[in-house]
């Protein structure tokens, strides 16, 4: 399994705007796509503001490219979300699941 993580910022007095297009949009078209396992959206405060993190989870690096295309280490960020959040990440990171546990 390979997981994608991906952040962006946004302002303190719009806390759900993100996640709200999250989990309208982005989850619903994610389901759709072959390869692909899962998500979370983990949300920090900080000094500046909100931080979001989104992790996504793939059965491989072919399912991601079907997704973000062959550059798919280049963030995939919906007009939606550029215009929920103040800034965000333009590259991504993959991780190689190891191990791994769920109650």
């Amino acid at each position: 399994m390979i997981v994608r993580t991906w952040r962006g910022r946004a302002a303190k007095d719009r806390p759900e705007d993100y996640s709200r297009h999250f989990n309208r949009t982005v989850l619903p078209q994610l389901r759709e796509l072959e390869g692909f396992l899962g998500a979370l959206l983990l949300r920090r405060e900080t000094p500046d503001g909100l931080e979001f993190l989104a992790v996504t989870q793939w059965d491989s690096v072919a399912a991601i490219k079907r997704f973000a295309g062959e550059d798919y280490e280049r963030a995939v960020v919906e007009p939606g979300a550029v215009a929920a959040l103040e800034s965000f990440d333009e590259k991504v990171r993959h991780y190689e699941v190891i191990s791994s546990i769920t109650a």
